[in-house]
């Protein structure tokens, strides 16, 4: 029994599974690593950790300081049709708890971007997908057209916080009938997955989101940056060019928890966590409020390796509660 015992214990610590003595008896080797994966609207991930838009360039700015093959998705910096060279600076201004941008969407454009971006991509095991924008509904849906004609990216996130040039600057993203006619736009020009990047600058963001996913979005991710802007006293000039620009981090975490847990409650697709997810445990909080997966923005500016960190920190809660899966863990808020 001695040496039954010990090979029992040496099975174990090599992470194989036995079924010498009953279940109670031992942790089985799947508790060590507990599964990761998610799918969102079709793309399968290895673990529900992306990184957001606007954040981690194109990925290969990230290559020295993170295993880019270990994030869940890389989602690239917005694209368009055509070169954009953003605001003016100064476009970044630090705040307490987060920081206000206003880059103005500065890309290098779709065909750069196809040309001499994503062969680097296409060598990793991670998908990637493009978030896009455009000045009108009809811009969208060309970007939408030639992207489905690339293999190397599994899916598209249509960002519609962006001005309506059509309609005096107004986002595509506050108005429930315009969000529709966008996102329909480009689900008619591609059979790729389509995620939806929701703007919380609006009074119900559950109708936007119904709409988005009438509109035929295979998900959602939320939220964007909310509207901020900052003053320097001294020279009593705002301290962005822009004037107004995006806050995000920490600051907005509450709210952007708030609308997920919310939008969770009147979808049927998967829901994306985004705001001020700096470490696992915040990011932990989305799981459970019912994101099927989270992004994770401003974090990377504070600690390049932030993506990856979370990735470890999801790992060893569940590891730690003997949770199976990820999955286990989403949508188990008790109200």
């Amino acid at each position: 029994m001695q040496r039954e015992n010990k090979k029992l214990c040496q099975d174990q610590s090599e992470g194989v599974s036995t079924f010498n003595f009953p279940p109670y008896k031992f942790r089985l080797a799947f508790m060590k690593h507990p599964d990761l994966q998610v799918n969102i609207g079709g793309i399968k991930l290895k673990n529900p950790v992306m990184t957001a838009s606007g954040t981690f360039g194109y990925g290969r700015e990230f290559e020295d300081l993170v295993d880019l093959n270990r994030v869940g998705a890389i989602i690239v910096k917005g694209l368009s049709l055509a070169p954009s060279k953003g605001n003016p600076p100064p476009r970044i201004a630090e705040t307490p708890c987060g920081m206000l941008n206003a880059i103005g969407l500065e890309n290098v454009g779709i065909e750069a971007f196809e040309k001499e971006k994503l062969p680097f991509l296409e060598k990793l095991s991670t998908p990637v997908l493009a978030n896009i924008y455009g000045k009108n509904i009809g811009e969208y849906a060309k970007l939408a057209e030639r992207i489905d004609q690339i293999e190397g990216i599994s899916g598209i996130e249509i960002n519609i916080s962006c001005p309506n040039v059509k309609s005096g600057g107004i986002a595509f993203g506050v108005d429930g009938g315009v969000a529709n006619e966008v996102v329909r736009a480009v689900r008619n020009r591609t059979g790729k997955p389509l995620m939806v990047k929701l703007s919380p600058n609006v009074t119900d963001i559950t109708e936007i989101a119904l709409s988005v996913e009438d509109a035929g979005a295979d998900s959602l991710s939320l939220i964007n940056t909310i509207t901020g802007m900052a003053i320097d006293i001294e020279t009593r000039h705002p301290k962005l060019a822009n004037i107004t620009g995006g806050l995000s981090g920490p600051a907005i975490r509450p709210v952007a928890l708030r609308m997920v847990w919310q939008v969770v409650q009147c979808v049927k697709i998967p829901v994306i966590g985004i705001g001020g997810i700096m470490t696992a445990d915040d990011a932990l909080e989305f799981l459970i409020a019912g994101a099927a997966a989270v992004q994770i923005g401003t974090a990377n500016f504070v600690n390049p390796r932030a993506t990856t960190d979370i990735i470890e920190g999801i790992e060893a809660f569940l590891a730690k509660r003997e949770i199976p899966s990820v999955t286990n863990i989403i949508g188990t808020l008790e109200v």
